[in-house]
């Protein structure tokens, strides 16, 4: 266990309280770690936090909620970290929005502000407030949670794609300026999960045998698949790893 040892480590997932986010957290946990759940709502990340307690021990998790759209509350969530369980040494960006469906000629300003600012921005202002820490400590893992949508174009969901493609630049350019602190940044990027966020391609078989035809696994991911990923590039074993964008996605996009 020693290679994927979380044990003394504090991690912060965004997102957290359903899906991938929920996922990683708890796998976070199993391996040592002690983790922060983190989703707009109270009521559904205390109810993950109480889940994780249970099983991991108590005090394993705590559940601060946070909108990522406002600065404020993204401080807020570092700060109350801090002030429970201390250092920060895992960070992983996994809330996302795309509240537009269509051609990128009829989506509204405001819409594609909303999904470029939640999905780009707002991590890079989430880890400019624990990167402090990390440099001078010498050690930190950051991860984004991307998308295969990053590596192709689409004709629905566009400017959801361009978002995840600026999350791969984000990762590898902070990777650059922060690997000299041995602070790594990578992305994850999954194909096809099943999760609520992806319900529509998967919530009918029909659709989810189109969904999957392309896939060399022919099937659906589940959210613990990612979660395998994230505990890799938090511990020791992925110690060498950063500006990297990790495709799981079945053989999609091969």
């Amino acid at each position: 266990m020693e290679l994927f040892d979380l044990t003394g480590k504090t991690a912060i997932i965004t997102g957290s309280s359903r899906g991938i986010g929920k996922a990683i957290a708890e796998r976070m946990a199993e391996h040592g770690a002690r983790v922060v759940i983190s989703s707009r709502k109270a009521a559904p990340c205390n109810e993950v936090a109480k889940e994780i307690n249970a099983k991991y021990g108590e005090g394993r998790a705590i559940a601060i909620p946070a909108n990522i759209s406002s600065k404020e509350e993204l401080q807020r969530l570092v700060d109350e970290t801090k002030k429970a369980f201390g250092d920060i040494h895992i960070l992983v960006c996994n809330a996302a929005a795309n509240p537009y469906y269509g051609p990128l000629a009829q989506i509204s300003d405001d819409a594609f502000r909303k999904i470029l600012e939640n999905n780009i921005i707002a991590n890079n202002w989430l880890i400019s407030m624990v990167v402090p820490e990390m440099r001078a400590r010498k050690d930190g893992s950051i991860m984004i949670v991307s998308s295969i949508g990053g590596l192709r174009g689409s004709p629905v969901i566009g400017a959801y794609c361009i978002s995840k493609a600026a999350d791969m630049q984000l990762a590898r350019n902070l990777a650059v300026e922060y690997g000299a602190d041995n602070v790594r940044v990578n992305c994850i990027a999954p194909g096809l999960i099943k999760t609520d966020f992806a319900k529509a391609l998967w919530d009918n078989p029909e659709t989810l045998k189109r969904s999957t035809a392309g896939a060399a696994l022919k099937r659906i991911g589940e959210p613990d698949e990612i979660a395998g990923c994230a505990v890799f590039l938090a511990s020791k074993a992925g110690s060498f790893v950063t500006g990297q964008n990790f495709v799981v996605d079945g053989g999609a996009t091969i």
